[in-house]
């Protein structure tokens, strides 16, 4: 068996590594158009900023290490122009010296990841605007950091773009971000954003958003950006991450299938619409394992899992990826934002009924010093509780969380799942009835009808006519700030005074983040009211309307 690899990184090196490991005979080629084979992207931002000192720590693996170890033909700087399916040869364009050779294949996997995407601006290829994918793009914003700029500019407000702006912070420059959408982190819902967007502005961040750049052009002190609203930003340094596009030409011009956004279409043991042709990586439309729709998640541990299922399949042995869910998180000022399965603006977009609950717990228990906020929302099937999706942003936490309900939607638990999920506790840990205990409890008593709930964004479309709001926190609470319209009366009050609170019309309680709101909601439900709880309370009212 000849196995050609097209690509390193996250999925070409661990599909050579893995095949490697089931077959000690076969030939395994693996082309690199750069100088390095597997290196750690998602750190590339943490050596600009200094959290990582030696730049050698982000080679996962050296082309000799993967030579002497994995005895693999590893040729880098040997960039792969275009395959002949019929003849089953790649050709290959040495990078350094141009030579040009074929190289035959019995099976091919191909894993060339994904680019920055560089849209059609008047200016784009200045030496100061930049973008990151490589160890290189990370060398010459750190150079330029290094020189002194002290003013950067960074168009989108996506994952590498923000961690980038944590990272020219604490360098000293002074960031101004520019995001096209209405939120930053737009793979999020817009309300879980507000953490983030406060902890930018605390930190001197300048944050544009609608906006988008129209033009840049060299100045006195390096660089002007003109945006589409006419305002412009002078910079020393402009970096773009406004995403990515799948490094698709070698398929596109093989005749191989591909998706309407570029992602190499493959089935379910990631082979292509040639059989002897296997696909890998940011380069593949795969399937999105809670809708089961077709989609493109530009990530490292997808990436990898892909890689080894790839080579699985090419050794005859049988390996399905399940699909992808989209598990993320992204570290901001001692901050997280973290998401996993389905988005609430996803699922209005295609359509699918859906319930949500926010929470505002803390990290572990409060009586335990330094214990952190957080808000969990979690979204489920309406029908039978099964968990769609969930995100969180605050502290410490933050990830725990994320990862025992992207296990939970793996698993296809329910909310009623979560109200009995058994997790480690001790009081700097956790809590006997941990964030995720609480979520299921406050969904699975939605659903039950115990605990009838309305979200913030529902609450905008009723009337005053239609609805009395009654704020059952303390008069200190309530006089530092309420929903416009709404009635005072503090739960410990309520019992006594339920005779100001109207029969005619629906009731929505809230308090700050709605255990106070619930207890209410309880009261006023068995003494005979058409009453709902605002689900996050004060606190997810705020997140959505600053």
């Amino acid at each position: 068996m000849k196995l050609v690899i097209v690509g390193g990184v996250a999925g070409g090196a661990s599909a050579a590594a893995r095949a490697r490991r089931l077959s000690e005979d076969s030939q395994i080629v693996l082309f690199e158009r750069g100088p390095d084979v597997s290196f750690a992207n998602c750190g590339l931002p943490y050596h600009i900023g200094g959290a990582i000192a030696d730049r050698a720590k982000l080679l996962v693996v050296s082309v000799e290490q993967l030579r002497t170890r994995l005895r693999l033909d590893v040729r880098n700087r040997s960039s792969v122009e275009r395959i002949d399916r019929a003849a089953k040869t790649v050709h290959v364009r040495e990078v350094d010296t141009g030579r040009e050779y074929d190289e035959a294949y019995d099976k091919l996997i191909l894993a060339p990841g994904a680019a920055p995407l560089q849209p059609p601006i008047s200016g784009i290829d200045l030496p100061g605007v930049l973008t990151l994918r490589n160890l290189q793009d990370m060398d010459r914003i750190k150079a330029a950091v290094d020189s002194g700029v002290k003013q950067a500019v960074i168009v989108g407000a996506g994952f590498i773009g923000l961690e980038l702006v944590e990272n020219f912070v604490e360098r000293g420059v002074q960031t101004t971000v520019v995001e096209l959408q209405d939120q930053v982190l737009p793979p999020l819902d817009k309300e879980m954003t507000a953490t983030i967007v406060e902890a930018l502005i605390s930190r001197g961040v300048t944050l544009i958003l609608q906006d988008s750049a129209e033009s840049f052009t060299q100045s006195t002190d390096g660089l002007m950006v003109r945006l589409k609203s006419g305002r412009e930003l002078p910079a020393g340094l402009v970096v773009l991450g406004v995403g990515v596009r799948p490094e698709n030409q070698l398929a596109v011009e093989a005749g191989l299938e591909v998706g309407p956004r570029g992602g190499i279409r493959v089935n379910e043991h990631l082979r292509t619409s040639d059989p002897e042709i296997f696909a890998v990586g940011d380069v593949i439309e795969t399937r999105d394992a809670v809708s089961g729709a077709p989609v493109q998640v530009p990530l490292a541990g997808p990436a990898n899992r892909q890689g080894r299922i790839a080579a699985d399949n090419v050794f005859g042995h049988p390996s399905k990826f399940r699909g992808t869910q989209g598990t993320a998180i992204v570290g901001l000022f001692n901050r997280a934002a973290a998401l996993t399965g389905a988005t609430e603006k996803a699922l209005r977009a295609r359509n699918q009924a859906y319930r949500t609950v926010t929470i505002h717990p803390a990290n572990h228990a409060g009586y335990y010093p330094g214990a952190e906020g957080m808000t969990l929302k979690v979204l489920f099937s309406p029908d039978d509780g099964r968990i769609l999706g969930a995100q969180a942003v605050g502290g410490a936490g933050v990830d725990k969380r994320i990862d025992v309900l992207a296990v939970a939607i793996q698993a296809g638990l329910t909310v009623f799942d979560l109200e009995e999920v058994e997790l480690a506790y001790a009081p700097q840990f956790g809590s006997a009835k941990d964030p995720v205990n609480m979520a299921g409890f406050v969904a699975s008593g939605l659903l039950r009808g115990d605990h009838p709930q309305i979200d913030v964004p529902a609450l905008a479309t009723l009337g005053e006519s239609e609805r009395t709001l009654v704020d059952v926190r303390t008069p200190k609470e309530f006089a530092a700030g309420h929903i416009p319209g709404a009635t005072n009366i503090p739960v410990d009050e309520l019992r006594e005074r339920l005779g100001e609170v109207p029969r005619d019309r629906e009731v929505i309680a809230y308090c700050q983040v709605g255990m106070r709101g619930y207890l209410a909601t309880r009261v006023l439900k068995q003494a005979g009211y058409h009453v709902r709880n605002l689900s996050g309370g004060y606190k997810s009212y705020r997140m959505l309307n600053p």
